[in-house]
């Protein structure tokens, strides 16, 4: 299926950041990024997609994948929720690029917890490295599967509260032990002081200067 989009930035762009949202968020949840980033970001546009299934209970929210905790769905359900989202998200990518008239290198995945989620299972099953992966408050997910299944060890971010009440903050740690253990050699961190579930201007400010350097903006 193809996922509806929202885009802020040049008609004509020479990097694209692509905002992946967290469960029962949608596109316009992220997109707002855009304007603290733009000004220093020049060339770039902003891409973020909707999750491909509507989210229960949730009006206008969209999900990349069933929580059985939070929906009641199984744990089965989940997975083949994710293999589907996977399969959507890898042709939103690649037609993004193709539109877009960018490679690869200059495509990073900035994730939210769901798509945080997403991000570092799809990026390192890609033949050709993105610049970056910035990882907000989310999780590895089947970390033992990874090794076998990289193809390519883009720089990654990991960023998370260390308030967060919805996604432990051990979930970093257990995300960069599992990378580093993949052969990844450039994955940094970021605690966010005092940050429960969300982006705050630190982790913002490091994911700035993280996007920065990997697209070798001077």
């Amino acid at each position: 299926m193809s996922l509806q989009y929202e885009r802020r930035g040049p008609q004509t762009a020479e990097r694209l950041v692509i905002f992946l949202h967290g469960y029962g968020a949608n596109a316009a949840d992220l997109i707002g990024l855009a304007d603290p980033l733009e000004p220093h970001m020049p060339g770039t546009a902003f891409l973020a997609p909707d999750a491909p299934e509507a989210c229960a209970g949730v009006p206008g929210g969209y999900q990349w994948f069933p929580i059985p905790w939070i929906d009641g769905s199984s744990e089965e359900e989940s997975m083949e929720g994710m293999d589907r989202a996977v399969g959507d998200l890898t042709v939103f990518l690649d037609e993004a690029m193709a539109r877009e008239g960018v490679s690869p290198e200059q495509v990073v995945l900035f994730g939210f917890s769901q798509g945080t989620m997403m991000s570092l299972h799809v990026a390192p099953r890609r033949a050709d490295a993105f610049a970056g992966v910035v990882a907000f408050s989310g999780r590895l997910l089947k970390p033992e599967t990874l090794a076998d299944d990289v193809q390519s060890r883009p720089p990654i971010l990991l960023v998370h509260g260390d308030q967060d009440e919805v996604v432990p903050v051990q979930s970093l740690p257990a995300a960069a032990e599992a990378l580093e253990g993949a052969g990844f050699d450039r994955v940094y961190a970021h605690i966010q002081k005092g940050t429960g579930h969300g982006i705050a201007p630190d982790g913002l400010q490091v994911a700035l200067a993280f996007m920065r350097d990997v697209f070798g903006m001077e």
